[in-house]
Formats: structure tokens, C-alpha cells, sequence
């Protein structure tokens, strides 16, 4: 085996070398302990943060549930007349019409002519009439004197009972083409609104076909579907708050409760009106809370709530500013609080915002809200500079 020697210079450096070292870490050594006051290096703070404390407030008791909009009443617009053209419509989709409003207008050039016909039978009924009431007057004076027998006198008397049912059957025929002749128009039954159009101009329509349907006064109303644990909650009278699929609202009042419940779907169906419903159209979906009252309950800022992995969760702060992650269980929004049921205290102080960033253990720095507001463009542009 072979050996290296190393050469007395080398020796030498190796030795200089290890006793600079050992020079400096005692120096090192006798500094610290030299100036034992001096502070250790404070560890950094993972984030600016500002708390809060749950609020105790009352937050009104809501039932919400599912529904639909629908017409108050629809009332459907018919044709009387029967084998008649559409002459003219007077009304379309949407419009808002009065009582008594013109809508379809029939062609009467035939009611008119047999309206002329009837009359003119009534006219010559009225003529046979006053004929046969003078020969019984006549029939009625001489009774008595023995120039007409009694045979003729019943005649003469029976001839003007007859002209006279004459005269009411004329009549009555006159009042039934007069009838008609009223029916070549139809007008609105009630105010409201236009929802559909089944006429069409030059159409000869029957008895009974439906013209228009129409919106009575331009009522709408939700209904709700309840289930029948929670029906008996909801009475005549409670405030609703309706929301509809493109987020307009409206409040509304339960008019009724269906006396029954779905046998399959065991609900049951709440009417509620909605005076003033602006951007609701019958057949939308439509969201309902019911206001069931009001109950006490602990509020935090909806900022200060993180939801991780579909749990929720808020940071606490303690006493040497180092935030504990808490589980926590929420209930009802109002505005922007956020219900909170278990998991926190009213006393503890928790981070308003940005809890997003932070860790269970996380040292954070806690200042005032104001002194944590963003600072203005020229403060902004004066630090970049620096």
C-alpha cells in the first residue's frame, strides 16, 4: 500500500486555516454573549387583517318554497253569433281594455236584412191586429141586440185573441234578429289584459268559439307549493317575498290555502296575490319565502366566512395574534350577514376578510378597519417612487 507524505508547507496552511475558524466562531460566541439584551428576529406576520365580533340581531323566521305565476282569473271572450264572419279585431296580445271595450266585429249586412224582415212581420201583426180588435168591439156592442149570432161573436172574439199572439210571436221574432244584430259585436267582459288571440279576420266562426282570453283586471298571483308539515305554519294574510328566475321581486299577501294536499307529492298549493307585479308573466317559475316572524340570532360579515371542501369556516384571533381555524354552521342570509349556529362565541374576535389566505397556526398583524382601507392613487404613486 502506498503513502502519500504531505509536505511541511502544507501543514502549515491547513493548521492557519482551522485556527481562523475556531478564531471567529469563539468571537461569534463572546458577542452574544457580550450583548444578551439585544432582540431576537420577530417572526413575520402572514397577513394585515382586521376583526370582528358576532352580532346578536333578530332575523325575521323565513319559509321558503317553490311555485309558479298564474292569472288571478282568465276569463275567456266567445262568439254568441252563430255561422257570422270576423268582420274586423280590434284588439291584439297584451293590450289593456276596459268593460264594455270593442274587440271583434262581425259581418251584419244578413242580421240587418232579417232584422228589416222582422219587422215588417210585426208591422203587418200590429195591422190584423187593430183589424181584428175592431171587428170584436164591433162583435161585443151588437152581443146582445141579436144581429150576429152567438157563434160569430165567439169568431169575431176569437180572430183578436189570435191577431194579438200574432203581434207577440212578430215581436219576439223582432227582439231575436235584434239580439243578433247585437252579437256582430263583442265587447270585453271585464278590465284587463289581452292573453291570447284565437280569432281571425274572415274566419266564419260558431256558437260558443273562443275569440280572446283575457287576464281579468290584470291580477296575477303566485302558487306556492307547500309541503303539508309546513302548511298549517302559513295563514291568510302572511307576507310573501316573491322572487322570479330573472330576479325581480315583489311582495304579496296569502290570500287562500288549498283546503287539500296532493296525494302524491303531499303539497299543498298557498295562493298568494301580487298587487303591482312588475316583470312577472303567468306560467314563470318563481321563488317564495314566507315571513313566519322573527327569532334572535349571532351574525358575522359574509367576508369573514371561508368555505373549504364544502365545509364553512371562520379564523379566530387570539391573544398573541395568531389565528385558530373554527368550524362553523350557517343558517339565514340577511343582506350581507351571514347567520352563524354553532362554532363561534359573541366574545371571540374573528378576521373580518381575507380569511381565504390564511392557515390554522398563521401569525397575522391586527389593525383598525379605517387604517386597513386601501390607500388613495396618490399615496399609491408617491411609495412606488421610493
Amino acid at each position: 500500500m502506498q503513502r502519500f507524505a504531505l509536505q511541511p508547507t502544507t501543514v502549515r496552511v491547513l493548521a492557519s486555516t482551522i485556527a481562523v475558524a475556531a478564531a471567529l466562531g469563539l468571537w461569534a460566541v463572546n458577542s452574544q454573549a457580550a450583548d444578551p439584551a439585544k432582540p431576537a428576529v420577530a417572526p413575520k406576520a402572514a397577513l394585515t387583517v382586521s376583526t370582528v365580533q358576532p352580532q346578536s340581531t333578530q332575523l325575521t323566521v323565513a319559509l321558503a318554497a317553490n311555485g309558479s305565476i298564474a292569472a288571478w282569473q282568465e276569463a275567456s271572450v266567445g262568439s254568441e253569433a252563430n255561422g257570422l264572419r270576423v268582420a274586423e279585431l280590434h284588439a291584439a296580445v297584451g293590450d289593456k281594455v276596459q268593460k264594455g271595450q270593442l274587440l271583434v266585429s262581425f259581418a251584419a249586412e244578413g242580421v240587418q236584412a232579417d232584422v228589416a224582415l222582422a219587422r215588417a212581420a210585426l208591422a203587418e201583426a200590429q195591422a190584423m191586429a187593430a183589424e181584428s180588435q175592431a171587428n170584436a168591439d164591433r162583435a161585443r156592442a151588437v152581443k146582445d141586440s141579436g144581429a150576429l149570432s152567438a157563434q160569430q161573436v165567439s169568431q169575431y172574439l176569437t180572430a183578436e185573441l189570435s191577431a194579438k199572439a200574432r203581434v207577440a210571436s212578430a215581436q219576439a221574432q223582432l227582439d231575436a234578429q235584434l239580439l243578433r244584430l247585437k252579437n256582430t259585436q263583442v265587447h270585453a267582459p271585464d278590465s284587463g289584459i289581452i292573453s291570447a288571440r284565437n280569432a281571425t279576420v274572415g274566419a266564419v266562426v260558431g256558437a260558443g268559439t273562443e275569440l280572446y282570453r283575457l287576464i281579468r283586471q290584470g291580477r296575477l298571483e303566485w302558487r306556492g307549493e307547500v309541503t303539508a308539515a309546513e302548511l298549517a305554519r302559513v295563514a291568510p294574510g302572511t307576507t310573501v317575498q316573491v322572487t322570479a328566475a330573472g330576479g325581480a321581486q315583489v311582495k304579496g299577501r296569502v290570500r287562500t290555502v288549498a283546503p287539500t294536499v296532493d296525494a302524491q307529492t303531499r303539497n299543498g298549493m298557498v295562493y298568494v296575490d301580487l298587487p303591482g307585479a312588475k316583470g312577472f308573466k303567468p306560467g314563470m317559475f318563481a321563488r317564495g319565502e314566507f315571513a313566519l316572524g322573527a327569532s334572535s340570532a349571532l351574525t358575522v360579515p359574509q367576508s369573514a366566512v371561508v368555505v373549504r371542501d364544502g365545509f364553512s369556516y371562520v379564523y379566530r384571533v387570539g391573544a398573541d395574534s395568531k389565528v385558530k381555524q373554527l368550524k362553523v354552521q350557517t343558517g339565514r342570509v340577511a343582506g350581507d350577514q351571514l347567520e352563524v349556529l354553532s362554532g363561534v362565541q359573541a366574545q371571540d374576535k374573528l378576521v373580518a376578510s381575507g380569511g381565504s389566505f390564511l392557515s390554522d397556526g398563521d401569525l397575522v398583524k391586527v389593525v383598525d378597519a379605517a387604517s386597513k382601507q386601501a390607500p388613495s392613487p396618490a399615496n399609491a404613486a408617491q411609495a412606488a417612487t421610493k
